[in-house]
């Protein structure tokens, strides 16, 4: 089992570092962790970085009690944001994540030659899920097929059978982004299989019931009334509705409750939830709903500041842009986009 586990590490190490990176010789590969983080994994990305001739460095950091710009009283801010502005690569192991904290922004925004990935404390059974078994050149075509679609119609409607029914406009000044598993080029990279949408700002109404939701209970089955791009009440059972309001309530923040951002899954792998947010958010024929900090260069000019993020998703969605539909119940439904679904989940 062990020398199995060995194995499945060596490999997706390997796919991440050198397929996907395409790590050149003497670059520097930043692997930042915290006690939350698997050594192993982070060994083994180490150890891949090695054999495609690149140097990593692995920061080991405490591990905050809150993510984002909350935590950033928990880390060596300074040394960190000194660090992270001259490394080529950056991988973020973090259990509490660093990502949308002040370190992040001006990393992302100094370093132009910066290759970011974040992966958080993803298992690696969750890791081979995500990062392999597909073709990284087809799965950009049909992320690229809906983003093109998405930034052609005015309004974006997302139902479901669990009772989600929410609309939000399109802004062609924020940001459209998509991962296929190419991280060879500066970028802000994240998990491969999605296309990422910023909602234009206020716009987004109606009701989106979660099938997870971070922060809260399991199995709670939380739902938010959104109005003019914020959340304005909380459902559910009532302790897990206090809970969840707590939390929220916490952080002194009126922009916690903003709509951040709306990611469409479509990693051919994923297909049912496994409780790791990573892999969760990209569930073939969901989508995931972000809240709180947006980054400026997802939201120009100034993004949303906030004191954190956190995502909720819904499994099984039908999807409208404007009034044709892409996916109906979690399977794509578009005459020009099922000929490369079939391709990928085959």
């Amino acid at each position: 089992m062990l020398q199995k586990s060995n194995q499945e590490r060596a490999k997706v190490s390997k796919i991440i570092m050198e397929d996907m990176f395409q790590i050149k010789k003497g670059e520097t590969v930043a692997i930042t962790a915290d006690s939350g983080t698997d050594k192993d994994i982070a060994n083994a990305l180490a150890a891949a970085t090695l054999a495609c001739g690149g140097i990593p460095l692995l920061m080991w950091i405490p591990r905050a009690e809150k993510e984002s710009q909350a935590g950033m009283k928990y880390w060596p801010s300074k040394a960190l944001t000194a660090a992270l502005r001259e490394v080529d690569v950056w991988i973020e192991m973090n259990s509490m994540v660093i990502l949308y904290s002040d370190i992040w922004e001006i990393a992302m925004k100094e370093n132009k030659k910066l290759r970011y990935l974040i992966i958080a404390d993803s298992t690696i059974e969750s890791l081979n899920r995500v990062f392999t078994g597909f073709s990284v050149p087809l799965l950009g075509e049909l992320l690229s097929k809906v983003r093109e679609m998405s930034m052609a119609c005015k309004t974006v409607q997302i139902t479901s059978t669990n009772g989600t029914d929410v609309s939000y406009d399109i802004d062609l000044n924020n940001f459209f982004d998509i991962d296929n598993g190419d991280y060879s080029e500066p970028k802000f990279g994240t998990a491969p299989g999605f296309v990422n949408i910023v909602p234009k700002v206020g716009s987004m109404n109606g009701t989106i019931v979660f099938d997870m939701l971070q922060n809260a209970d399991a199995n709670s089955q939380l739902s938010f009334e959104m109005k003019n791009g914020s959340i304005t009440d909380v459902k559910g059972t009532k302790p897990s509705v206090e809970k969840f309001n707590h939390y929220l309530g916490s952080f002194k923040d009126e922009n916690m409750y903003k709509i951040s951002h709306n990611m469409l899954g479509l990693n051919p792998n994923i297909r049912e939830l496994s409780g790791e947010l990573v892999e969760d958010e990209r569930i073939w024929g969901g989508v995931d709903f972000g809240f709180g900090h947006t980054s400026a260069m997802d939201l120009p000019p100034h993004g949303q500041e906030a004191a954190s993020h956190f995502d909720g998703i819904v499994t099984k969605v039908s999807i409208f842009f404007d009034e044709i539909q892409i996916m109906d119940d979690g399977v794509i439904c578009h005459t020009d986009l099922i000929p490369l679904a079939k391709k990928l989940i085959l």
